[in-house]
């Protein structure tokens, strides 16, 4: 299996929507398909505040990761937010998602982004040691706090 990234664009929404879904019951995030919709097709038609990206073969992929865009005056400029990273279940544990989080950031890199940031439940000890594996550290001092507009 391979960690290949394609940058998804419209055409690929009935790629991932379901994936999606599948991610945000894993996860007990309550959506709706218009709700998943409303919120990815946007980065499918270009947008600049982020972007979604095929994990795995094109036509048939494996998982995903969507990447969000912000702006850090501590970091020095465009910063990126993993948002969401999911793979199949039969393909998870054999490197590819410790691939993806070492490929994508270089790439983004090169494009201009300082810092890559990610959220991870504290209980979720299998992420934190793959994000921690990927060069991501707890900041001292710091929660990510949230307020649903």
């Amino acid at each position: 299996m391979s960690a290949n990234l394609h940058l998804a664009d419209a055409a690929d929404l009935d790629r991932l929507e379901p994936m999606i879904a599948a991610y945000h019951a894993e996860t007990g995030v309550e959506s709706t398909e218009e709700s998943r919709r409303a919120g990815l097709e946007p980065l499918l038609g270009g947008s600049p505040h982020g972007a979604a990206y095929l994990i795995g073969p094109a036509r048939s992929p494996i998982g995903y990761i969507v990447v969000t865009f912000g702006w850090s005056l501590e970091f020095g400029g465009l910063d990126g937010f993993v948002d969401e990273l999911y793979l199949r279940r039969a393909v998870r544990g054999r490197g590819i998602a410790t691939e993806v989080l070492s490929t994508l950031p270089k790439a983004l890199a090169s494009g201009g982004v300082r810092a890559m940031h990610l959220e991870v439940g504290q209980e979720n000890d299998i992420a934190i040691r793959l994000y921690k594996r990927a060069g991501f550290r707890p900041r001292k001092g710091r929660m990510l706090m949230s307020r649903k507009l």
